[in-house]
């Protein structure tokens, strides 16, 4: 979907805070590869191509995560931490 339908769709995750929660329960569900780091192509592809949701909803989710000390990302921005688990999150 392109960039100028992404302003008219209205899905569960335009509100960051939602997006992010859907982001930790992903990242939660995805087998972690080496010391907790999960590979965010991962995360991603489950968010944008099998719940439907868009690189500005993944990325303002992303950021909101991060923010709230939900989630660290890399430098290299190729693996995203857990940094918090709970019932409370998720």
């Amino acid at each position: 979907m392109g960039h100028a339908n992404e302003a008219h769709r209205t899905t569960p995750y335009t509100v960051p805070e939602a997006a992010a929660r859907k982001l930790l329960e992903l990242a939660a569900n995805v087998a972690a590869v080496l010391h907790g780091r999960i590979y965010i192509d991962r995360i991603n592809a489950l968010f944008m191509i099998g719940l439907e949701g868009s690189g500005r909803e993944f990325g303002d989710g992303l950021k909101y995560a991060i923010q709230r000390g939900w989630l660290s990302k890399h430098e290299s921005g190729t693996y995203v931490k857990l940094l918090q688990r709970g019932e409370n999150l998720v």
